[in-house]
């Protein structure tokens, strides 16, 4: 069964379609208008190895609250339907990654409960078109829409362009190992026997 899943979401404020693979290769092709999110999503797949389409026509007349949030939500419900019931993956999966000057860890858990532990502070308040605050905004809404517990802690870090770069990386090497499969499970990873 492939892994995958198609979502659309369209409301006054953004019109998004996405197409989310978790046993990809790494490909994306992202247009959200906003070229650092761009290069954030594609970051993620890339390390993530996951494939990932996106197209979002959002109200950027108004700024990218909405369509990065948004985005966010969507990506959370294509991650939640990809993975199935869960029977077989790891559940978690954690890494570190350095990015120049920034050492980012992200830990994540897929065990139904949403999360958002958000350790960092920018040094600016916007890179490209983008403000820095909606980093977080993303990352919270990705962990509500998903059911999954995220945990982002900057470790250091002094350019803000390379923090937020590293934690989207990490955060797509972390999913990875989470969603791989085990051979040694071949149930539902909780004593509960249920996520």
């Amino acid at each position: 069964m492939a892994r995958t899943s198609i979502q659309k979401r369209k409301t006054k404020e953004t019109d998004i379609v996405l197409e989310f693979t978790i046993d990809g290769k790494g490909k994306s092709k992202v247009d959200t208008d906003i070229g650092f999110f761009n290069h954030m999503l594609e970051g993620f797949a890339k390390h993530g190895l996951f494939d990932l389409t996106v197209s979002v026509n959002g109200d950027l007349e108004v700024d990218a609250h909405h369509t990065v949030e948004d985005t966010g939500i969507v990506l959370g419900a294509a991650i939640k339907e990809a993975i199935g019931n869960k029977a077989g993956i790891k559940r978690f999966g954690s890494f570190i990654l350095p990015m120049d000057d920034a050492l980012c860890l992200c830990a994540v858990d897929l065990g139904g409960r949403p999360y958002l532990g958000f350790d960092c502070e920018f040094k600016t308040e916007r890179v490209g078109g983008m403000d820095t605050e909606l980093v977080r905004e993303f990352f919270y809404a990705v962990s509500y829409s998903a059911g999954m517990n995220i945990h982002i802690k900057m470790l250091s870090g002094e350019n803000t362009h390379h923090m937020i770069e590293a934690m989207f990386k990490a955060f797509g090497k972390a999913l990875d190992e989470a969603t791989c499969k085990d051979e040694r499970i071949t149930d539902i990873p909780s004593t509960k026997g249920s996520l």
